[in-house]
């Protein structure tokens, strides 16, 4: 069975760093990130990086432990599944920060992942359902990193 794949970017009114750093925060995760309700980062770690095993819970219960195989600070950071939910045989991640202007950076996840039968049944309604998240989690990191930029003006 072919992967499944696609992306879901946003603008966003900040610098590049701040916005990557802002994300990479475990203690800023749940603030913005309305998917989940549990972030936490594994053995130890106290912040995110290449090699980092990281733990996230959906708010629908599903829990998986993830490997940053890539953080390269303030551009892009990707992760691999190494556990998950059954449904998924395989799942990868990437953020990608791009500054279009010296204020404002695009936001781009990639995400691509396989099933397991049965669930590959169900492909098309996984990856709509997912993508619908993945849409609403860059639109609530928007607006929470830019309401952070308002209160300091004020």
């Amino acid at each position: 069975m072919k992967g499944i794949k696609f992306t879901e970017q946003i603008i966003i009114n900040k610098k590049a760093e701040f916005v990557f750093d802002f994300t990479q925060n475990y203690n800023n995760r749940l603030k913005w990130d309305t998917f989940l309700k549990k972030a936490d980062l594994m053995d130890g770690a106290t912040i995110a990086d290449k090699g980092v095993s990281a733990y996230c819970v959906a708010k629908n219960g599903m829990g998986m432990v993830t490997e940053y195989v890539t953080y390269n600070r303030p551009k892009v950071t990707a992760i691999k599944m190494t556990k998950g939910p059954f449904m998924f045989k395989s799942f990868l991640g990437s953020w990608t920060f791009k500054e279009i202007a010296s204020d404002q950076t695009e936001v781009i996840f990639l995400y691509s992942f396989s099933l397991r039968f049965p669930f590959t049944i169900l492909r098309k309604y996984i990856k709509k359902n997912l993508q619908a998240n993945v849409r609403q989690r860059l639109i609530d990191l928007k607006m929470n990193v830019e309401n952070l930029s308002t209160k300091a003006k004020e």
